[in-house]
C-alpha cells in the first residue's frame, strides 16, 4: 500500500524529492480521490479470489473503519508465489490487519498538480503481479502517464524478495538520473 502514501508525501513535500518510484503500486492520479485507482481494482476483484483473506472493521462502532488480514493461501498464491519460501513463512509470521483505503480516505481531497503532480515519477511493471496484474498497471500509467517506464517481467508483487538484484539495478539507475 505504499503508492498513496508515496503521493501524500510528495504533495506536501515536492521540493523535497528528486522522484518518486511506483513499484507495482496503486498510483493515483490528480484528478480523482487518492482511493480511486485502488476502488477500480478491488470492485473488479470476485471476493472468493480473495482465498483465506479475513475482512473486518476496527475502531469507533459508529464510524468504523474496513480491514484485511491476507490469508497464508492469498500470500503464498497472489503475493508471494515467485518470492523464496523463506520471504514468505516470515511474512506470514509478520502479518498484520491492515485498513482498506477506500473508507479510510473517504473525502479526502485530490493531490495537487502543484505538489505531487510537479515531481518525477517513475513506474516499475512487475510482470507476474497476481495482485496489480500489469494490464491494470498499465492502465495506471496511461492514466496519468509518467517520466518513465521500466519493468521486471519475472517478478510478482514482492519484486525485492523475488528478484532483489535487478529491482537494486533499476533504483541505482533511477538515482543515477534523478537524484
Amino acid at each position: 500500500m505504499g503508492g498513496i502514501p508515496a503521493a501524500v508525501a510528495t504533495d506536501i513535500f515536492p521540493c523535497k524529492i528528486a522522484a518518486v518510484v511506483f513499484l507495482a503500486a496503486f498510483m493515483p492520479d490528480t484528478r480523482n480521490p487518492p482511493a480511486y485507482v485502488f476502488e477500480k481494482l478491488i470492485r473488479s476483484i470476485p471476493r472468493e479470489e480473495w482465498l483465506d483473506t479475513v475482512f473486518g472493521r476496527y475502531g469507533n462502532p459508529d464510524c468504523s473503519l474496513e480491514s484485511a488480514l491476507l490469508g497464508p493461501n492469498f500470500m503464498a498464491k497472489k503475493v508471494y508465489q515467485l518470492s523464496p519460501v523463506e520471504d514468505l513463512e516470515l511474512a506470514k509470521m509478520l502479518v498484520r490487519v491492515n485498513p482498506l483505503v477506500t473508507n479510510n480516505l473517504a473525502g479526502a481531497r485530490s493531490f495537487t498538480e502543484e505538489g505531487y503532480g510537479s515531481v518525477t515519477r517513475i513506474y516499475i511493471i512487475c510482470g507476474e503481479d497476481n495482485i496489480v496484474p500489469e494490464d491494470y498497471q498499465r492502465w495506471m500509467i496511461s492514466n496519468f502517464p509518467v517520466k518513465e517506464v521500466m519493468e521486471i517481467k519475472d517478478t510478482d508483487h514482492m519484486a525485492m524478495f523475488s528478484k532483489p538484484q535487478k529491482l537494486c539495478a533499476l533504483l541505482l539507475e533511477i538515482a543515477d538520473k534523478y537524484a
